[in-house]
């Protein structure tokens, strides 16, 4: 008896609705140069937020290398273009560029890395992108971060 009141408790806590935020997301990249998300969106109940990184290709990451970076839309293009100056020893990420919110190391085939960002440095209605910015990857290796209302 005791075991069914039990197993009915339990089925019924996990059909509730989650009231805890989710603050950190799993993106996937492969060989293709492709990320498997387009979008993650941030609880604005988040203190800080974590993105981890898998390279779930085989390729070696001086070949087909990704990482992930954060910057606002409006900074896209240039810390991509002033990442390929600063090489693979700087992750493709210029030292000290402050339009960098948030960024993992390069990593290649079957590695993983993560980042956690401070959520009180995003603002609320700012388009936030993420790209990779291995040479040529970030044109097509991108998406949007969205901190929720």
């Amino acid at each position: 008896m005791l075991a069914k009141a039990t197993l009915a408790i339990v089925l019924s806590a996990a059909s509730l609705p989650a009231l805890a935020a989710q603050c950190e997301a799993t993106i996937e990249s492969n060989d293709a140069m492709q990320y498997n998300l387009k979008e993650m969106v941030v609880d604005k109940s988040c203190k800080q937020f974590t993105v981890h990184l898998k390279h779930v290709g085989k390729m070696a990451k001086v070949a087909m290398g990704h990482n992930w970076v954060l910057t606002k839309e409006a900074d896209k293009q240039g810390v991509a273009t002033d990442g390929m100056g600063a090489g693979l020893a700087q992750d493709y990420v210029k030292a000290g560029d402050a339009r960098v919110i948030a960024h993992t190391k390069v990593i290649g085939g079957g590695e993983s890395d993560s980042v956690t960002l401070d959520v009180s440095k995003l603002t609320p209605g700012e388009a936030y992108a993420y790209f990779c910015s291995f040479p040529g990857h970030w044109a097509m290796m991108k998406g949007t971060l969205k901190l929720s209302d």
